[in-house]
């Protein structure tokens, strides 16, 4: 069984970075944690070789509920915590879960975002508020800790947002030099960004692009961005601050 949650998060809900970047990781390893608390330990702790045949089977019933409910309960968790899209806010990405929409906003997240529903990460760009009511609504929402990328309504095409993500990434000599003593890291991306190649898209390494990634759980991540079409193209753990 554990193997099956783990293809689901390493293959489908979390593929590398982002298990790591959104918390994943650590959520697939406390499953297994209390999946053999419930499991193999309570087996320890409750077999007695005096008992009888149905007390044992009555005690393996219930230690199999309990491991399929702490099952289901961690999948419940995971599918709210999976990455649903990563999205351009003024000068940053956001990365967007499930668990991290506004309450309020939660009726206007697309099918493709429903937890349950398999898909890729969505890279999307977010537009201006509209009106007085919905500025002073974001601005409200932005001093609890709910930035507007966490709206749903507020969503649109990236391609709407391009010319302010080429105005607002930075070179790539200026990732080298904020970050001189993570040389490795630096080039450990670029060589991922540019064994991650769309026609259309540059070949120089010197020309990618990179903004900062927040999302709920870390704040020291930064994507490289092709020049050209401004694609997400590689990921890298640094602060971009």
């Amino acid at each position: 069984m554990l193997v099956l949650v783990a293809l689901l998060v390493f293959a489908l809900w979390f593929p590398s970075p982002l298990g790591q970047l959104a918390g994943g990781l650590r959520l697939f390893w406390t499953i297994v944690g209390v999946d053999l608390v419930c499991g193999p330990l309570l087996t320890l702790l409750l077999y007695r070789s005096t008992k009888t045949r149905l007390a044992l089977a009555v005690d393996y019933s219930l230690i199999a509920l309990l491991q399929l409910a702490a099952l289901a309960y961690g999948l419940q968790t995971l599918a709210h915590a999976r990455p649903l899209a990563q999205v351009f806010e003024v000068d940053r990405f956001r990365l967007v879960s499930y668990a991290d929409i506004a309450e309020p906003d939660v009726q206007n997240l697309p099918p493709w975002a429903q937890p349950w529903r398999a898909g890729a990460l969505r890279t999307l760009g977010l537009r201006e508020a509209e009106s007085a009511s919905e500025r002073l609504q974001s601005f409200g929402s932005s001093l609890s800790g709910v930035d507007a990328g966490q709206w749903p309504s507020r969503w649109q095409d990236y391609a709407m947002n391009r010319k302010q993500v080429r105005e607002r990434s930075k070179t790539l000599a200026a990732l080298r030099a904020a970050h001189p003593t993570y040389v490795d890291v630096i080039e450990k991306a670029v060589a991922e960004a540019m064994a991650n190649i769309e026609p259309g898209e540059t070949r120089e390494a010197d020309n990618l692009r990179w903004l900062p990634l927040v999302s709920r759980t870390s704040l020291d991540w930064v994507v490289l961005l092709d020049p050209q079409t401004l694609r997400i193209r590689a990921y890298a753990p640094l602060d971009g601050f």
